[in-house]
């Protein structure tokens, strides 16, 4: 998963139909996807995780492929389980230190549960 501090996130441009941003209470199938290769979820504050369930339904039932990226209240321990929800990038909020959220990231190389980017649990997985 990608990280960024807030400075290096620009929110998608209305001209540019490659990137979109999905509100927290928008459905997240019925997005059109011709062309979008970057959606960005917003989180408006910690205890709102609708944007959990977008990420999975747009990994899982929709197939997307590109960047689905985690704006907003984002805080490291929300980090695991976007990652497994498929997210792929993630702007830290304001005062985060990146280094500390890597190090989150980096302390669980894999889980025993499937989950939207590895949907086959650990002991289905070829060795």
């Amino acid at each position: 998963m990608k990280i960024l501090a807030p400075p290096d996130h620009h929110p998608p441009a209305a001209s540019d139909p490659r990137a979109v941003a999905l509100a927290n209470d928008a459905d997240a199938l019925a997005l059109p996807l011709d062309g979008v290769e970057r959606v960005d979820l917003h989180f408006p504050d910690f205890t709102d995780g609708r944007a959990f369930s977008q990420a999975f339904l747009l990994r899982r039932r929709r197939g997307f492929q590109g960047e689905i990226r985690a704006t907003g209240q984002v805080l490291i321990d929300q980090l695991l389980q976007m990652r497994r929800t498929g997210f792929s990038c993630a702007v830290l909020s304001a005062g985060v230190d990146a280094a500390d959220a890597q190090r989150q990231l980096d302390r669980f190389s894999g889980f025993y549960q499937g989950d939207a980017v590895q949907p086959r649990p650990h002991f289905a997985q070829a060795t």
